[in-house]
């Protein structure tokens, strides 16, 4: 004699169809993600966007910092000063240019080498150059 089967509303039944729909919604939120990932690899990664241009006295460098606003970087080159600019856009409540700081760098360039990492110190290699006989140093 056969038995009759267990009806479909028994929570073993039930507890099968849920655990069947998680799975499948989480194999299409996994294919959905990976389509994502995919798609940011494919964007090359850029540390910031940013133009430069000069003329006989100034330098002008702009980008963008980790906040998403602008910099801007204006460099004297007669006068050897520096001055910083930091722009943000948004709306006219939040949108705002603020100056950063600025600085004479007359005795900045001036200096051999500060937090320098290379292999040899200027001053060593002025010292090789010298013992060389060779005038690359000369200045």
């Amino acid at each position: 004699m056969r038995s009759a089967p267990a009806p479909r509303t028994s929570p073993a039944w039930i507890l099968c169809a849920g655990m069947a729909l998680l799975s499948l919604g989480l194999v299409a939120e996994s294919q959905t993600n990976q389509d994502q990932d995919d798609e940011r690899r494919l964007i090359p990664y850029s540390s910031g966007y940013g133009t430069a241009d000069s003329n006989d006295r100034m330098i002008a460098v702009t980008g963008v910092d980790v906040t998403g606003g602008s910099i801007l970087y204006l460099v004297d080159t007669v006068n050897r000063q520096i001055s910083v600019y930091q722009a943000q856009g948004g709306t006219a409540s939040t949108a705002s240019i603020r100056w950063v700081g600025a600085r004479n760098i007359d005795l900045d360039l001036q200096v051999d080498g500060f937090n320098d990492k290379s292999e040899f110190p200027y001053k060593e290699l002025e010292k090789r150059f010298a013992e060389d006989g060779s005038g690359a140093t000369s200045k």
